[in-house]
């Protein structure tokens, strides 16, 4: 099957948590959208709702959210991220990534949007 990594961030301490979803965790992300709201149970987070924000393929190509689709596309740039205009008015083609998650798809970031009643730094803390 697939396998992502899958990067967490609380935003109420500002901490990040990698998660490596092998499986049938990593299949539930399989078609989902950027900006979905998901169940944070099969990745070890039960109780807990995270919402995609973004990820990137195994080429390092990121996603937009604002593209639809699941392929990779060259679009023209003005700004945002991907690109960074030197002079003013400067556009550029760069390549990117629709919005929809694929097994093409190694990293995927999220967001903790509802928490659980276990805490995030109890449940990813280290092993002795």
């Amino acid at each position: 099957m697939v396998d992502f990594k899958i990067v967490v961030s609380d935003p109420k301490t500002g901490l990040s948590y990698k998660i490596d979803a092998t499986g049938a965790a990593a299949g539930t992300l399989l078609g989902k959208k950027i900006g979905a709201e998901i169940d944070g149970a099969p990745f070890g987070l039960s109780g807990h709702k995270i919402t995609i924000t973004g990820g990137s393929d195994k080429t390092g190509t990121p996603s937009r959210p604002d593209l639809p689709g699941n392929g990779r596309r060259n679009i023209l740039l003005s700004n945002g991220f991907g690109f960074h205009a030197t002079h003013s008015g400067e556009r550029g083609r760069k390549g990117q990534r629709g919005n929809e998650i694929t097994a093409d798809f190694v990293q995927i970031n999220a967001k903790i949007t509802t928490y659980g009643e276990k805490p995030i730094a109890e449940i990813f803390a280290p092993t002795e």
